[in-house]
Order: structure tokens, then C-alpha cells, then sequence
């Protein structure tokens, strides 16, 4: 995924994630939209980019 951080076991990228979520989509429509993707991937995303939306 060009370098870009992903949730392990997915091609997802993190940043993909967080753009779902910024753009309203609930964390129940990304596990429905990405059934490789599970509800500890999408928080250890959000844990992950934490102190980068910070800085």
C-alpha cells in the first residue's frame, strides 16, 4: 500500500479508515463495508493515528 500503515491482516489502510470516520461513516458500516476488518482494527487504527492528529 505504497508505505502507508494498514491494519494487519487487511489491505486498509489507515488513513482510508480515518477518512470513513471523518466523513461520517460509523465504525459498524466499516466492518460491514470490510468484512476482513474487525472492531480491534478500526480502534488500533484510531489508537495508531492518535498522537499524529495531534502534532
Amino acid at each position: 500500500m505504497m508505505g502507508k500503515p494498514v491494519v494487519r491482516g487487511t489491505r486498509i489502510t489507515v488513513e482510508r479508515i480515518l477518512e470513513k470516520l471523518a466523513a461520517g461513516e460509523s465504525i459498524e458500516q466499516l466492518l460491514t463495508a470490510h468484512p476482513r476488518l474487525k472492531h480491534a482494527g478500526v480502534l488500533a487504527a484510531l489508537d495508531y493515528a492518535g498522537p499524529r492528529l495531534i502534532n
